[in-house]
């Protein structure tokens, strides 16, 4: 299992009404638990025993080579009407600049080419650059430096 399938296993949990995944595969063990916070709690109703959702465990028997999980990822840049939304690939902290003496790798209005660092997310100590997958220009930025950031939050809108 690669990166790209890792991502979209996330991606897919993400979206679904999971809270917690769990897949043994070959030498591949992948637990995936969300973070739900309090305020999001305090929103829901609580379900009853009668409206409580199950769903089977994820068995390797039952994983095809078609299965969505094994095909390309999707790209981090999601297309909307008003540009792209770059999406963060992990949890961590923000950092719009190199170090904290250097100006911002992007502000609104630059232009961007694919490759082009936007940011870097620091997580578990390793910085992680997030580059540009698709040319165009900055129109907003949805974050604000040192901030912590969400798997699949956006960051970036790309016109």
């Amino acid at each position: 299992m690669d990166f790209s399938q890792v991502k979209e296993i996330l991606d897919l949990v993400n979206k679904s009404e999971l809270t917690e995944f769990d897949l043994q595969m070959d030498n591949v063990n992948l637990r995936m638990s969300k973070n739900i916070s309090t305020q999001q709690i305090s929103n829901q109703p609580v379900a009853t025993n009668s409206e409580a959702r199950f769903s089977e465990p994820v068995r390797k028997e039952n994983l095809q080579a078609s299965s969505p999980i094994f095909e390309e990822a999707a790209p981090i840049a999601e297309s909307i009407a008003e540009g792209a939304l770059v999406h963060s690939p992990i949890v961590g902290v923000i950092y719009t600049s190199p170090s904290p003496d250097q100006p911002a790798f992007k502000k609104v209005g630059d232009k961007v080419t694919v490759g082009e660092t936007l940011c870097i997310v620091e997580a578990m100590k390793l910085m992680n650059e997030i580059k540009s997958e698709i040319d165009g220009t900055i129109t907003e930025i949805l974050i604000e430096d040192e901030q912590v950031v969400e798997f699949n939050q956006p960051l970036f809108r790309i016109a």
